[in-house]
């Protein structure tokens, strides 16, 4: 491999070194002042500013003067959004399909909550949720599918409530009535897990990943990490999950004929039947982030060419939905419209209508605003360029004094070190962490190997990597930095996860165009 240029010295960015060299004990530490080294042969001021001094505080530079950060981002970016009543996704930023973003990529909720969330932050995250992703259920078409510990605080809760009901319609069950309502719990979840592998399969379809699907507090979500490339894809990927509990409210009906009403079987079939209808109606409402959001999004989307405008619309729709759940629902129950309007004992029924309306409103307001950031996210993320967020690097041999690593860096302008062996052959990254650990007066006695990280295949990036490219290669080898390379092998520089991070929050804070 030829690292050299033809001098001996990697090339990142500006070869040339800078007009004013600092003292040996300024490190090659902290971001440049600037986006990262321009195209070989171009030179500017700010490509040769010296480093800043290898003892100060790696939190008070970075990139166009941010901070740089932690020394490794979270694993876990923006949530994806939710697109249903369910909570919003992650992950984001799949709008963070976590359910919220954190997505950036996505995710589709259901209870009602079915929607897509993508867009996940640029930090690495391992390929399978950890153990808080919840209990594994199993692995339909591939797909992991967890139950978080919320679910059981919710079944628990339909377990009491649905109880209550069959004590007026079946009394002679007695205590067994809470048997029949744990069932139904099971069963109800069951179908939104159905609602939501509607997602999935349509996602697979579409060669979409899908990293999980969780059944949770208010329903479920599958996390999608890539966006749909069209509006008609978005369309039916959103279409699909609604579609579903449709079809399921219309099987439990036709089940319920041959039925002898007032049995524990018609009361389970009914009740699965209209909490399915319940799950559709409710989905198919036009605001982000639930399905019907989506479906409008893509409406906009096919209509306007844009679809940030898509996004804009239904994530205002949705606001305007939380709205008026938080004033609807409980004037609905209270009026009679949604029930008997039966007797409310001591006011309880009317405080967990305000209760459940609160809830309902705020995942689904969040949400929107959920999938505002993350469309943002979207527009901006090409601009998250490997070449541009590349710190410029210098090579040395495994037992070069950190005193003098850190001089060559800032004569050279460099904020980086490359250690390379006799042939000039790239073999680990000085981590930056490290260098500040060691105290000054050490420095001419500590190599630099015994600070650097081993490379790996991963580790090393193409200078021509961009946006979302860019992202899926940090995620899919986490590490602090990376060695970025031109397609000829010539190393270009090292990129800090810690910079792409921070490039990736300011994406998410400038306006939409």
């Amino acid at each position: 491999m030829d690292v050299s240029g033809g001098s001996g010295q990697p090339r990142s960015g500006d070869d040339r070194p800078a007009k004013d060299a600092a003292g040996p004990t300024a490190p090659a530490t902290g971001p440049t002042d600037h986006r990262g080294p321009g195209p070989r042969g171009n030179t500017s001021e700010e490509d040769s500013a010296p480093a800043p001094r290898a003892d100060a505080n790696p939190t008070e530079d970075g990139p166009e003067g941010t901070p740089t950060g932690p020394e490794q981002p979270t694993t876990e970016g923006p949530a994806a959004t939710p697109s249903g009543t369910e909570r919003p996704a992650a992950h984001a930023p799949a709008e963070p399909h976590r359910h919220a973003p954190t997505s950036t990529p996505g995710q589709h909720h259901s209870f009602a909550h079915s929607g897509i969330a993508k867009g996940r932050p640029p930090g690495p995250r391992p390929k399978e949720p950890g153990p808080g992703g919840g209990i594994l259920m199993g692995r339909p078409f591939g797909v992991p599918v967890y139950v978080a510990p919320s679910w059981f605080l919710v079944a628990a809760l339909i377990t009491w409530v649905f109880g209550g009901q069959l004590d007026r319609v079946l009394p002679e069950l007695g205590a067994a009535r809470y048997l029949v309502s744990l069932f139904f719990a099971v069963a109800f979840y069951a179908s939104v897990l159905v609602h939501e592998l509607a997602h999935t399969v349509a996602a697979i379809r579409f060669k979409l990943p899908v990293r999980r699907i969780q059944l949770q507090f208010f329903g479920g979500v599958s996390e999608i990490e890539k966006e749909a490339e069209t509006p008609g894809r978005e369309f039916v990927l959103a279409f699909v999950g609604p579609l579903l509990s449709l079809v399921l409210a219309g099987l439990f009906y036709l089940a319920m004929k041959p039925v002898e009403p007032g049995t524990v079987p018609g009361v389970l079939l009914a009740g699965l039947m209209i909490s399915n209808l319940i799950v559709a109606i409710f989905n198919f409402l036009p605001g982000l982030p639930l399905d019907g959001g989506r479906m409008l999004r893509a409406v906009v989307w096919k209509i306007t060419g844009k679809p940030m405008s898509g996004t804009i619309a239904a994530a205002w729709v949705g606001r305007a939905l939380a709205v008026s759940v938080l004033i609807g629902l409980p004037l609905l129950n209270s009026s009679g419209v949604l029930g008997d309007g039966g007797e409310d004992v001591g006011g309880m029924d009317t405080v967990t209508d305000a209760l459940l309306a609160a809830i309902l409103a705020a995942i689904i307001w969040t949400g929107a605003g959920n999938s505002l950031r993350m469309a943002r996210l979207r527009e901006h993320l090409p601009e998250l360029r490997a070449r541009t967020l590349t710190r410029r690097a210098v090579p040395v041999e495994n037992d070069t004094p950190l005193s003098e690593a850190l001089r060559r860096a800032n004569a050279a302008g460099a904020r980086a070190l490359v250690v390379v062996d006799a042939d000039g052959t790239p073999m680990s990254l000085v981590r930056e962490a490290a260098i500040v650990g060691v105290p000054e007066h050490r420095r001419p006695w500590v190599a630099v190997s015994g600070l650097a990280q081993e490379l790996t295949d991963g580790m090393r990036v193409s200078a021509e990597l961009a946006g979302e490219d860019l992202l899926d290669v940090l995620r899919a080898t986490p590490a602090t930095e990376y060695l970025v390379v031109e397609e000829t092998g010539e190393i270009y520089g090292v990129l800090s996860a810690a910079d792409v991070e921070r490039a990736f929050v300011r994406a998410m804070a400038r306006p939409a165009s």
